[in-house]
């Protein structure tokens, strides 16, 4: 059973003017909450926030002393504490300007947030639970990443959509050209990687390694005939047959087969001519805004439509690929695959887009409190299904270095779980990291396999043949040596 405490080290930091008037004891002090997640009957998770409540530095003031939110976002973020997991929330009067009407909680890039005072510690409590809930880490997403432990009905919609923790993957970025008769297609790939993929992907790389290819396939079209539509003369593929589009393209891709990490596909599908202008339905025979579609755990389809030629343009016809509106749709189904959607907030809510890198700070912090939970789990089911399988053989023996390995990854789970109740979440993530590694390498040791593929039965196919000529003459001499013995003693012996 696992036991798990994240601890989360917050900073309440009160501008002038916002400290409520009902402080159990004058600033600073400190004060721990505890919450328990629950999960199911083996694993319990508690969360556990380090609270200190402070006033603020006269350079913190002074950042603060701006006209608008984003900018003390910005001014704020050399001064608080940039250790990965950590929270700092600046606590404005009621009054303020600063934060925009209707709005009593702004959330920045980094990892902090702007909240109004509210008059009263428990109104600001109440406003720190939420806050907590979407900058680190809500019993959803954690039931997300214990999902293969935790019942089906704890689990949101999304919970098995995301991604699998994993130590790398390899994304492919695919040009699917039916009709190249029809249509020359150029997309300038590289130059969109480099622009609107890497800066997300330096971001992402504390997490994980990613590599990057991309392709053009000519003549690969969708598995499902679309549909024409004579209202809008164009052609519909409906949200029931998306699913059955995918197969026959992943015969084509053909990346994923040779690949030790997940593979996420991104498709770009330029429609022959016969079947354009192409358009993605929604479950209730909307037009999707984006024509595009993703599928959990794999990647993304995007369809891209083409101008019809003129009747006298000669063929096939130049197409320059729009880059920045297809890197936009395929970032987004980047996101949506790592889990990094947002979730639905309260209204008063306010939430700094990320800019440029894809995503905030706390927004990876978010995917590192998940992926580590979920890497220690995994290593304790990688073990414990080793122990049992070790059980189940016999005559093993175990190699010394299969031993160390197993070794290792209890200390680095141990480890990760300590680092996790002590609030530090880089090397938590670090040592998670080293135990799954560990405990793969002594699972899927060659030494070991051999031995799950030689069951007892073989082993005595291949000796009986070996022994069986030896054994025809002893047990026939065995049998005459019992015979003589019967004989002997029913002869009577003579009596001179």
């Amino acid at each position: 059973s696992a036991q798990l405490q994240l601890a989360v080290p917050v900073a309440v930091v009160f501008a002038r003017g916002s400290v409520p008037r009902d402080l159990p004891k004058a600033l600073p002090f400190r004060d721990v909450q505890e919450m328990e997640i629950s999960m199911n009957l083996r694993s319990s998770v508690t969360s556990r926030y380090e609270t200190v409540y402070r006033s603020t530095t006269a350079r913190e003031e002074a950042a603060l002393d701006v006209a608008t939110a984003r900018e003390a976002d910005a001014a704020l973020h050399p001064l608080q504490d940039a250790s990965l997991g950590s929270l700092t929330v600046y606590v404005v009067p009621e009054t303020s300007p600063i934060l925009p009407q209707g709005t009593s909680v702004y959330v920045g890039k980094h990892r902090s947030a702007l909240v109004r005072a509210g008059g009263s510690l428990a109104a600001l409590r109440t406003r720190l639970r939420q806050l907590t809930q979407v900058m680190s880490f809500s019993a959803s997403s954690i039931a997300a990443a214990l999902s293969d432990r935790v019942p089906d009905r704890q689990l949101g919609p999304d919970a098995r959509r995301h991604l699998k923790s994993s130590l790398g993957y390899e994304i492919t970025f695919s040009l699917l050209n039916p009709d190249p008769k029809s249509h020359t297609v150029d997309w300038d790939i590289e130059d969109a990687v480099n622009r609107y993929v890497q800066p997300v992907l330096d971001k992402l790389s504390l997490v994980a390694n990613f590599s990057v290819d991309s392709q053009i396939l000519y003549y690969a079209v969708l598995g499902v005939t679309p549909r024409f539509d004579k209202e809008s003369s164009s052609f519909l593929l409906s949200a029931h047959s998306l699913p059955h589009v995918i197969n026959p393209v992943e015969a084509r891709l053909g990346s994923s087969a040779a690949s030790l990490y997940p593979v996420l596909n991104f498709l770009l599908y330029v429609p022959e001519r016969s079947h354009s202008p192409l358009y993605i339905q929604d479950k209730d025979g909307a037009p999707v805004s984006t024509n595009a579609f993703h599928s959990p755990r794999w990647g993304g389809i995007m369809v891209y439509n083409v101008e019809a030629p003129s009747p006298q343009a000669s063929l096939p016809l130049h197409v320059d690929v729009d880059m920045k509106r297809v890197m936009e749709v395929f970032l987004a189904q980047l996101r949506l695959l790592f889990g990094l959607s947002r979730e639905e907030l309260p209204p008063e809510f306010l939430l700094e887009s990320p800019g440029n890198e894809g995503l905030a700070d706390w927004e990876l912090d978010r995917l590192l409190w998940a992926h580590t939970v979920e890497n220690i789990a995994t290593v304790s089911t990688t073990l414990t299904s080793l122990a049992q399988l070790l059980d189940k053989i016999g005559n093993i023996v175990i190699k010394d270095d299969v031993a160390s390995e197993v070794y290792q990854a209890v200390a680095s789970a141990q480890s990760a779980v300590a680092e996790l109740a002590a609030g530090h979440l880089h090397s938590a993530f670090q040592a998670s990291k080293e135990a799954v590694t560990s405990s793969e390498k002594a699972f899927f040791d060659p030494s070991l396999l051999h031995l799950l593929y030689f069951p007892d039965d073989q082993k005595f196919a291949i000796y009986i043949p070996l022994f069986l000529p030896m054994a025809v003459p002893i047990l026939l001499s065995l049998a005459k040596i019992v015979r003589e013995a019967r004989q002997r003693k029913k002869e009577p012996t003579k009596m001179d």
